[in-house]
């Protein structure tokens, strides 16, 4: 097999050619080119330059342009799109430039671009290649090429087809066969696309796949099949599509024959109704036999209908606006006595833009043609205040050729487009041209002229355009013979489908202008230019950092990897933040009748696939599951040969058969107390496996024989991720990783702290290409590329330094459209990719981290939860084997400590932190979980304060400081209630019946604080507000005591009330209302108690034994937060009844004690 590449056939020099001057044109411009006829297609695999000789002549940029027939060029491009080839930097000095794929061709044009500023345009060139032969076959649009098989019908569970087309019509069978048993293949083209429809025996298997666009732009272009049983390859030219045939069948049952260029018989069952192929089929291949070959050797085996074997290329010259504000042509126009007509075929990608213009022969009367939001739309202008308009189309801008003809006959003006039913209008006067118009738009620098552009000018192709039903010579325009234009490609279309390939991720829908494409990431769960960042955070931890409750939360594991989110349940209701994933069949299940020969199976189904669970569980850092197995007669693993009669398979798909083994407060499973975990670091194998996929029993046949299992939900805590971290202790140390693999999507992020202004986080380098982020002084972050257009720099300033130790967190992206950087919820700073350009960095070094390779700019601080592209690196693995640099990032409660909420104290972990709620009346993994109690009627709890409470006074005085000045001692006390019930008893505290503190809700639902001191005799009373507070909604009373002064907030008013120790009236003993409050107790719920340190409802529920605590009558756990009034309905009301306060019996006598009883409901005695 020949290769064709730089080393080939010296095919053509210009040297030679022209002699050693070269070919320098006698006009400098962009419309100069050097065209070169190779007399035959020949495969192209290079070309070299030079300028002139001796001479300041030289091109520094050119295009390389090709055509099998001389017209209807079209353009190279390199691997990233970029149409322009980097000429000479002098006049001697060879510069060759290697082809990245071959082309086929006739003949090539040079077409400078740029050149010497103090020379001219002045070229040598040199083209090298190979000769190229091929079997061509031309089919008319009625043709086709029948290849029969030697048996009856072809069964074959491999095929491989492979041609090359081209043509100008959008739609055409290509390949088509059929079975009997409905079998069949069918590629064809379908509005310029490449469609291949499969299906391998079933009606439920059908399989369509499209590939390619812009097919129809009369240029070869290859199609390769490959199919191996239902695996297929897809490519045309260099894209290729894999994919999987639906069904369970892997064979294709053609009978007869396969057809090739069309369906010759329409009205077989299961045909295709579909146009036949319209062009030219070169090098046309099925399983190995040439079939072109074979027909125009007039082979029995191939039918050849109506096909020729020469290519027919017709002569047509399309024309290319590239101008979004200056591209126009300029033609002449002759009327006829009774009107005018245009016609041409058009093609775009942009909603709106200027078609046609021609003023009328009356001044003030012009016709204008333009698409608006993807519809053809005419007006007619009549004067500057009177002009009629109509529209027709939808969707215009798709790329496709359309057909647009407009006439004007006597009154009559006629619009069509395509073959539609025309559109009219009928004016009052005769509608004649004057003699010229305008395509695509009007020239800037005519003031006087009245066609303005409604929208821009337009972007895209036109061709066959008919004036007065008489074709267009486009060349003579180029020529400058007639007509005018400007910013205009005549002879080619250069249309690019930017969708192609598809930059958006994740599922996201391309569209496109001329310039540009689009990602709608509606639906995708991703966000971003190309839907690139997940909207989701990657844990149940992350969420819990945002402070959100408990629920059902979307989590992304890998961010924005190639894994979809993923549906689970968050409980931040424990001192840990567990991830819950459910599956079918949580249920106790019964099994019966199994046996080794026929077990019982149960697949449990997660809705999520094997990668995702993967990958949640890999970044936890515990998970378990619960599975229940209890039976009858039944064995699990007694069999004499060992063979277990019972087993499940976790997500490594491997059988396990460990149910137990461990002992009781071991804390270890089995192979921990045997030694052989599979990671010794651990005393469990169960993370390796879990979940648990699937369970089979298989001894429950025998009489009385019966096995009941329940495998519960996968639960997990922590995040691995997201506090791995290594602190990097010198400038000149540094962590590496494989190189970024990020050609055309590079997505960073980290969390950094600093004491130092400035120092490199990261860094790869390529040939010429890099990427970099550094803190480049104490208040500035910058983010640094080169995809080889030249660097790129972005930067975000912070008002406040970086380097203040709180941790400080970096986005950067990077793509073919866009770079972004974004540093903690400062202002995120973008960057537009440009138009024309290198679009893919490409590294071959290894990542730096926290420093460079050469040693300079180290980074001095801490990183944590290091992303790439939804991988997040080991910093702290690779910490440990490198010097100066440690695993881990002490303090974190200095950035974190203010999420532990209502009095929870940060405390430090290795891995982050946690928040201890011991000296909080809130429990929860941030301290913000509410304790609640329900209180039923006849309910109550009592809470004894042993010696120690207050220790610094002594004996009554305890209790008397809360409201005398001496050393001005602080009690705080708070509470929430939720009630429909007065009066009320909220709280009672006392030392004896001599003095008391009572919080009670009045009969009409006030607020009230009662108070008695020993050395006083009267009764204090503070009302705290007007409020109806037993309205059946939560309340939160916050009372502050400093000396003389008590403070009152009720609901976290941004004012509280404020009292000084009034006293109100003189009263023995308890005060009536106090003992009424008493008698009716509390009916409702009660929630975050808190006297001082002390939290008398976490104790009585999950302190059980405490001797502190006495209860009477029943308590309900409950949530106040979420309780209705339905909820108190529920609860018997309590009568009033008359009697003393008691004391509680352990408190009778002794003088050190001291008793508050909460919701304290009165007894007769």
């Amino acid at each position: 097999m020949q290769i064709c590449d730089m080393n080939s056939i010296f095919l053509f020099s210009v040297i030679s050619y022209l002699g050693a001057g070269g070919w320098s044109p006698l006009n400098s411009d962009q419309h100069q080119w050097l065209q070169i006829d190779l007399r035959d297609r020949m495969e192209i695999s290079g070309v070299a330059t030079q300028g002139i000789h001796g001479s300041p002549d030289w091109v520094t940029n050119y295009l390389l342009m090709f055509s099998d027939t001389g017209s209807g060029w079209k353009q190279y491009h390199q691997e990233d799109g970029i149409s322009t080839i980097p000429g000479n930097s002098n006049a001697d000095n060879i510069v060759h430039y290697k082809l990245l794929h071959t082309i086929r061709t006739r003949f090539l044009r040079f077409v400078p671009i740029d050149w010497n500023s103090e020379g001219r345009i002045g070229m040598r060139v040199e083209v090298y290649g190979c000769a190229y032969k091929s079997d061509v076959a031309d089919f008319d649009g009625r043709s086709s090429l029948l290849y029969r098989f030697n048996q009856k019908s072809m069964s074959t569970v491999k095929d491989v087809i492979s041609l090359k087309f081209k043509s100008l019509h959008s739609d055409g069978v290509l390949v088509h066969g059929e079975g009997q048993r409905g079998d069949y293949i069918t590629l064809e083209l379908n509005q310029g696309t490449l469609a291949l429809h499969i299906n391998l025996g079933l009606a439920s298997s059908h399989t369509l796949v499209t590939i390619g666009s812009l097919l129809d732009d009369q240029h070869w272009h290859s199609v390769l099949i490959e199919r191996f049983n239902k695996q297929v390859n897809f490519t045309i030219d260099k894209y290729t599509q894999h994919f999987r045939i639906k069904g369970d069948c892997d064979s294709l049952d053609v009978d007869y024959e396969l057809s090739f260029g069309g369906i010759p018989l329409p009205g077989k069952p299961g045909t295709f109704l579909r146009k036949n192929f319209h062009g030219c089929i070169e090098n046309l291949y099925y399983n190995g036999v040439n079939i072109i070959d074979l027909a125009k050797r007039r082979k029995p085996q191939i039918y050849t209908g109506n096909v020729t074997f020469s290519c027919t290329d017709p002569q047509i010259t399309p024309v290319t606006f590239t101008s979004s504000t200056s591209s126009y042509l300029l033609l002449p126009i002759e009327s006829q006595a009774d009107g005018f007509s245009i016609r041409f075929q058009v093609r775009t990608w942009n909603r709106d833009g200027f078609l046609f213009y021609t003023q009328l022969y009356q001044e003030s009367e012009h016709l204008l043609l333009f698409f608006s939001h993807g519809k053809l739309k005419l007006t007619y202008q009549k004067s500057l205040f009177e002009k009629t308009e109509m529209t027709t189309g939808s969707n215009l801008n798709d790329g496709l050729w359309h057909t647009v003809s407009l006439s004007t006959q006597g009154l009559q003006v006629t619009l069509q487009l395509n073959n539609d039913v025309p559109s009219t209008m009928v004016t009052k006067t005769q509608l004649i041209s004057v003699d010229s118009c305008y395509f695509g738009g009007c020239p800037s620098n005519i003031k006087d002229l009245k066609c303005k552009n409604p929208t821009l000018a337009f972007q895209g192709c036109m061709r066959l355009i008919f004036i007065v039903n008489q074709p267009v010579n486009l060349i003579l325009v180029q020529q400058g013979l007639i007509g005018n234009f400007s910013d205009l490609q005549i002879d080619l279309c250069a249309i690019q489908d930017r969708c192609q390939p598809n930059f958006c991720e994740h599922g996201g829908q391309c569209s496109q202008s001329w310039n540009t494409f689009y990602c709608e990431c509606s639906g995708t769960g991703y966000t971003g230019v190309t839907c690139h960042n997940s909207v989701y955070e990657p844990s149940c931890e992350a969420y819990s950092h945002s402070e959100t409750t408990s629920g059902h939360f979307l989590i992304d594991s890998d961010g924005s990897g190639p894994l979809g989110p993923t549906l689970v349940y968050c409980d931040m209701t424990e001192d840990k933040v567990w991830t819950v994933l459910n599956h079918n069949n949580t249920e106790m299940t019964w099994v019966q009748g199994s046996s080794l020969e026929y077990p019982y199976s149960m697949q449990f189904s997660y809705s999520l696939t094997q990668e995702q669970l993967q990958a949640l569980v890999a970044r936890a850092e515990h998970c378990e599951q619960e599975i229940i197995y209890r039976c009858w007669r039944s064995r699990l693993l007694n069999a004499r040969d060992g063979t277990p009669f019972s087993w499940w398979i976790g997500r490594t798909g491997e059988r396990q058969t460990y149910w137990s083994g461990s002992l009781p407060g071991v804390l270890q499973c089995a192979c921990g107390l045997d030694e052989n975990c599979i990671d010794m670091n651990y005393f469990c194998n169960c993370d390796d496996h879990l979940p648990v996929n699937q369970i089979i029993i298989g001894d429950t046949n025998r009489t009385n024989s019966e096995a009941v299992y329940r495998v519960g939900p996968l639960k997990c805590h922590g995040d691995r991720n997201f506090w791995n971290a290594a602190s990097f202790n010198k400038d000149t140390t540094y962590l590496h990783f494989s190189t970024f693999q990020a050609e055309l999507s590079a997505h960073i992020s980290f969390y950094f702290k600093t004491t130092v202004g400035s120092g490199v986080f990261l860094e790869n380098l390529g040939v010429k290409d890099f990427i970099r982020i550094e803190l480049i002084s104490s208040q500035e972050v910058m983010f640094s590329f080169d995809v080889g257009n030249g660097p790129v720099n972005l930067s975000v300033k912070s008002p406040v330094p970086f380097n203040d130790k709180q941790w400080h967190f970096v986005n950067v992206e990077r793509n073919v459209k866009q770079a972004s950087l974004q540093v903690d919820k400062l202002p995120i700073v973008f960057q537009d990719a440009s138009g024309e350009g290198h679009i893919r960095l490409q590294l071959n070094s290894q990542l730096f981290v926290g420093g460079t390779a050469s040693r300079k700019k180290g980074f001095l601080g801490c990183i944590r939860s290091l992303t790439l592209n939804g991988v997040t690196l080991d910093l702290e693995e690779q910490a440990k084997l490198t010097s100066g640099v440690q695993p881990g990032c002490p303090g974190h409660c200095s950035s974190y400590g203010s999420l532990c909420h209502n009095g929870g104290k940060c405390t430090e972990k290795y891995n982050g932190y946690t928040c201890d709620c011991s000296n909080s009346a809130y429990m929860g993994p941030f301290c913000t979980k509410e304790v609640s109690v329900i209180f039923e009627a006849g309910s109550s709890m009592t809470y004894t304060f042993q010696e120690s409470f207050l220790s610094s006074q002594n004996e009554s005085e305890q209790f008397s400081a809360i409201f005398t000045e001496k050393n001005k001692p602080r009690n705080n006390i708070t509470f929430s209630f939720l009630t429909t019930h007065t009066p009320a008893m909220l709280f009672f505290a006392t030392m004896d019946l001599q003095e008391y503190m009572a919080i009670i809700l009045s009969k009409s639902g006030y607020l009230q604080i009662w108070y008695r001191l020993k050395k006083q005799k009267e009764t204090g009373v503070l009302s705290a507000g007007s409020i109806n507070l037993a309205n059946g909604q939560l309340h939160r009373i916050k009372i502050k005591v400093k000396g003389k002064h008590l403070y009152v907030q009720v609901n976290n008013a941004d004012n509280p009330l404020v009292f000084l120790s009034i006293i109100l009236s003189d009263r023995p003993s308890l005060d009536s209302q106090v003992m009424t409050a008493g008698a009716r107790g509390f009916i409702g719920c009660l929630s975050s108690v808190q006297i001082n340190q002390i939290t008398p409802l976490k104790e009585v529920l999950y302190q059980s034994g405490s001797t502190r605590v006495l209860v009477s009558g029943r308590l309900r756990q409950s949530s106040c937060g979420s309780a209705s009034l339905d909820d108190l309905k529920t609860i018997s009301t309590v009568h009033s009844v008359s009697g003393n306060i008691p004391i509680p019996n352990h408190c009778i006598n002794i003088k050190n004690c001291q008793s508050i009883k909460l919701i304290l409901h009165l007894q007769n005695y």
